[in-house]
């Protein structure tokens, strides 16, 4: 569904991201994991299509900036990005019309009842609390119910119900068959919501594991970040596999 091939991304004579080359099957979630700095948000601009790059991204084997390929991806940004002089009712409309949504109503309704956005729909986007803010950031990528959803760092600043109707919203889309890319260097936080992790560091895949890999090796995801990104048990690391 998802194919990163050989992406490089150079800032100067830095390589935020070196060859990166991954494949993401249909109805799977991938952690993307990484310490600070080492190459994540970057390489989800690049496929989103805010960056310019070295390589192939294809997203339902459409080039990733073709229309076509567009109409597949959905992003959620680290960083929620709200215009001041809508409230949070026109945020949602707005982005509505942009994607030429059609009966999208009620999929509003719904989403403002999972994330308890139901009363602020009459509140300016900067007149929200962080974490209210990171609500409406997810809505605003929910709403188009795209196949391939990309989060970046989506759980900083939610309390402990949003975080729940996330991982449920998550592994619905799972289930539905939808791809999902999910950024972060909070462990704990997806632990138990991933079929496929690929770790990186200094802009490099330093592995690629499937969760069945990882079980029969007898390890956690914790200790595989660990060995990776901090040389520990580093003989016992499976190297990332080629790209499919």
């Amino acid at each position: 569904m998802l194919q990163v091939s050989h992406v490089t991304k150079k800032y100067g004579k830095v390589k935020a991201c070196d060859d990166v080359s991954f494949y993401l099957e249909p109805g799977s979630v991938t952690v993307l994991l990484g310490p600070n700095g080492a190459g994540k948000s970057t390489l989800m601009k690049a496929i989103i299509g805010f960056l310019r790059y070295e390589g192939e991204i294809t997203a339902g084997g459409f080039a990733a900036k073709t229309p076509q390929a567009r109409r597949l991806l959905g992003y959620v940004p680290e960083m929620p990005a709200l215009y001041p002089n809508l409230t949070v009712g026109e945020h949602m409309e707005f982005l509505a019309r942009a994607y030429k949504l059609k009966d999208y109503r009620d999929r509003i309704d719904q989403l403002f009842h999972d994330f308890e956005l139901e009363d602020k729909r009459k509140k300016f986007g900067d007149e929200l609390s962080k974490g209210m803010q990171q609500k409406l950031n997810l809505c605003l990528g929910l709403l188009p119910d795209p196949n391939i959803l990309l989060l970046d760092e989506p759980m900083i600043g939610l309390d402990p119900h949003a975080i729940k109707q996330l991982k449920t919203t998550m592994e619905e889309m799972r289930r539905a068959g939808k791809t999902l890319l999910v950024s972060t260097h909070i462990i704990d936080s997806v632990d138990m919501l991933w079929d496929r992790t690929i770790i990186m560091q200094n802009g490099v895949v330093r592995a690629n594991v499937t969760r069945q890999e990882l079980e029969a090796d007898g390890r956690t995801l914790e200790e595989l970040f660990f060995s990776v990104t901090e040389g520990v048990d580093r003989e016992n690391v499976s190297p990332a596999p080629e790209e499919e």
